[in-house]
């Protein structure tokens, strides 16, 4: 498998058609520099779509199961048109019966099929949970390394407005405390389709946490097939003042606040997890030995989340190059709430993120 990045330089990403952000790209390695990419501008949902249709083409084994994904062309468009080109039996419209179809299709997998499975939110995973963390996770260590579970897991995880706090969770952490289990949570097209191209051709039971807000998100990204590796960090923006780490849709207001922030002189080094696990350990120590500061980004809740394990892994790997006590931002422990008022004091907010950097700074917000 080749492993591509694009050449240096900028790559701009749209949501509801309105530019937020510039996102930087560079090579993991200079011998996948290509200059004469082909781009062209797809949706996040687009790429999904693209990612497992590439790859379909290329083995038989592989289908989709979920709710909707064939019919109605994925709850979120995330299918459009894969039942027309791959027929039926491997485009699999399925019943409202999570721990059914996730069985299923965990048996499949052990049986040398690489199925996809499309949750409607990961919310409703919890019903499948059972299947996933206790015979996708554990089926290879169980038998002496006899069977494989190659299954990819995907869907909407997080909050995404008005959904109550039943259809808001973030179960990033959750599902990362397991081993077993590989966890991508990916912030932009670009990395959605190169990631979740890499997660079909996994051997293990991959995570692949998408998002609501996302799904038309815009971005040019190439017309060449292409893979990103599992487990390798992005630095999205370079700094050196402090570290800032996060991941998933909440990158965005990461790379919000590292942009303001520049304007008053702080340089902000923003750096995009793209997988919880296995989680890039060294990009964040090797950039805490540079900056000396670091802030995290997570939407979610406080106690055991991917932000307390990295809160642990550099205090007890690079505690003497912090100059400052690590920061984090998470929303509150509290149930998501459905009031818009309410709500929009739980989500984190950029105003909060600044102050954060500032305070690791100790620079007066």
């Amino acid at each position: 498998m080749i492993y591509r990045r694009l050449p240096i330089g900028s790559l701009f990403c749209y949501a509801n058609n309105k530019k937020i952000n510039t996102f930087v790209f560079r090579n993991l390695k200079k011998e996948y520099f290509h200059n004469n990419y082909q781009m062209k501008e797809y949706t996040f949902r687009e790429v999904i779509a693209q990612a497992m249709s590439e790859e379909m083409r290329k083995d038989e084994s592989i289908f989709l199961v979920g709710e909707e994904v064939a019919e109605y062309n994925g709850a979120y468009k995330a299918s459009k048109g894969m039942l027309d080109e791959f027929g039926p039996k491997r485009i699999i419209d399925a019943p409202i019966a999570e721990l059914g179809f996730t069985g299923i299709a965990v048996g499949a997998a052990m049986n040398g099929n690489r199925p996809i499975v499309e949750f409607m939110t990961f919310n409703f995973s919890m019903v499948a949970i059972d299947q996933i963390i206790n015979n996708a996770a554990k089926i290879y260590q169980m038998s002496g390394g006899q069977w494989n579970c190659p299954a990819v897991f995907r869907g909407p995880t997080a909050s995404a407005g008005q959904l109550g706090a039943t259809h808001s969770q973030a179960f990033e952490s959750w599902y990362a405390n397991c081993p077993g289990l590989k966890v991508i949570v990916p912030s932009n097209p670009y990395d959605a389709k190169g990631l979740l191209k890499t997660a079909i051709q996994d051997n293990d039971p991959v995570i692949f946490m998408e998002s609501e807000q996302m799904y038309g998100d815009k971005m040019e990204i190439p017309e060449e097939e292409y893979y990103i590796p599992i487990g390798k960090a992005d630095i999205k923006k370079e700094g050196k003042d402090v570290t800032l780490v996060s991941f998933g849709k909440i990158m965005k207001l990461a790379l919000q606040a590292a942009a303001d922030l520049e304007k008053e002189g702080i340089s902000v080094e923003v750096i995009d997890l793209r997988t919880v696990r296995p989680l890039d350990y060294d990009t964040v120590l090797e950039s805490v030995k540079k900056t000396n500061r670091l802030v995290i980004l997570e939407e979610a809740w406080p106690f055991a989340s991917v932000a307390s394990e990295i809160t642990y892994m550099v205090q007890q790997k690079a505690f003497d190059y912090l100059d400052a006590p690590i920061k984090r931002i998470t929303t509150p422990d509290a149930p998501a709430p459905y009031s818009a008022a309410l709500f929009a004091e739980w989500f984190p907010k950029l105003e909060k993120v600044k102050e954060e950097i500032k305070n690791a700074m100790y620079i007066k917000a």
